[in-house]
């Protein structure tokens, strides 16, 4: 497959994720308050909706992971847009709390197979051990979820209300989505998914590093503490999504300053994004997960001792360590197991962090009402002991 092929792909595909985090994992930030007030609930009970999306994403995805790596990935996502599609009608029409849970279920069952794991799982059932760069693309793409689905839903939810919002995004996933995903190659185009990349010469040794796949010494050592790494900093990301402004003011930063400041996140991700296409690509992807890992708690540290003047470094370091973290959670599996089995294997390391991610922003909340900024020791800790566990990883010989 070209080069100009897969950058055709990479296109395509982290415009479509781009559509399908700003209209799921994006969504509650700008429309839960609305929702609430319509349908008679209180805000924390459309995040409670929003909370077993995520857990029925996480019991989903390994069942996605294996479809993709029998049948690639564009039959799974053309049906993922239909069903984020038909989760945000159902929310567009829901009266009551009963509606509105039903349609976060069947929004968990779109995201446990159409977010950024089926994406990856696809990459790498066309490249193989090829697509760590495409990894990268569709993150750089899709790095810009927040900063364009949240503006657009609250045009949206300005000018039609919040259910027009929802009918809205539904229509983008059918008018846009759907084609997208559905122009991806098929699976079979490439004859083997581990094929070594256009242009380089095929040698007896790169011919069997292409077709084997990397087996780690430890095989379930290796697949626990990925999980475990996965599952913390997924945590800590989700924290901070929910919470990152109301921190910062615990921290001694005015309400104005807090909203700029967290506006740093995804410039920093997506700058992170680019240095790891660019400069740390020539490193293992361990090393580059193991320096992202240690971003938050250096940022959350400076923040701790000086309080509110450290704000935008924080803010920059942990944007950037997540931006990081997010290719690794592609690329590690992938470099320390091999292409083999990948969508499977992926989906059941992700299922803690999608359970991590569903509790983050209640426990989280819980514990900055009740401690202020002395809550950041908790997602220090956590990313200390997710930088031990990467680094009682070895990469494969």
């Amino acid at each position: 497959m070209s080069a100009a092929s897969q950058r055709w792909t990479v296109a395509r595909l982290g415009t479509a994720q781009t559509l399908a985090w700003a209209s799921s994992y994006y969504l509650p930030a700008m429309l839960a308050a609305p929702m609430a007030r319509d349908l008679g609930v209180s805000t924390p009970t459309v995040f409670a909706a929003f909370s077993v999306a995520l857990i029925v994403s996480a019991l989903l995805g390994p069942l996605a992971g294996r479809t993709i790596d029998r049948h690639g990935g564009r039959p799974v996502l053309v049906g993922t847009n239909l069903l984020f599609a038909a989760s945000l009608a159902g929310m567009a029409l829901a009266q009551g709390p009963v509606g509105l849970f039903a349609a976060w279920v069947l929004m968990g069952v779109a995201m446990g197979s159409g977010l950024y794991e089926a994406a990856f799982a696809t990459l790498v059932r066309l490249y193989g051990q090829g697509a760590r760069g495409a990894i990268t693309g569709i993150t750089l793409i899709a790095g810009f979820a927040s900063t364009v689905g949240w503006p657009l839903s609250a045009w949206m939810e300005v000018q039609w209300g919040w259910r027009g919002a929802c009918a809205g995004w539904a229509a983008l996933h059918l008018l846009v989505g759907v084609p997208l995903n559905g122009w991806l190659p098929r699976a079979d185009v490439t004859e083997k998914a581990s094929e070594p990349p256009a242009g380089n010469p095929v040698t007896p040794t790169t011919e069997k590093s292409a077709s084997a796949s990397p087996a780690p010494a430890h095989p379930l050592r290796t697949t626990v503490l990925l999980s475990f790494v996965f599952a913390v900093t997924w945590f800590t990301s989700t924290a901070m999504a929910a919470h990152l402004p109301r921190l910062l003011q615990a921290s001694g930063t005015s309400l104005q300053a807090a909203v700029a400041m967290a506006a740093l996140v995804g410039p920093a991700q997506v700058a992170a994004r680019l240095l790891e296409f660019g400069l740390l690509r020539r490193l293992h992807p361990l090393l580059s997960a193991q320096l992202a890992a240690a971003a938050h708690p250096v940022g959350a540290a400076l923040l701790m001792l000086v309080g509110g003047p450290a704000a935008a470094v924080f803010t920059v370091l942990h944007g950037a360590g997540n931006g990081i973290l997010t290719i690794a959670k592609g690329t590690l599996p992938l470099v320390l197991f091999g292409p083999a089995g990948y969508g499977a294997r992926q989906g059941v390391m992700m299922v803690p962090a999608r359970v991590a991610q569903a509790f983050a922003p209640v426990l989280f909340g819980m514990l900055l009402d009740s401690t202020g900024a002395a809550a950041l020791w908790l997602t220090t800790l956590l990313g200390l002991a997710a930088l031990a566990a990467l680094w009682l990883l070895r990469p494969v010989a």
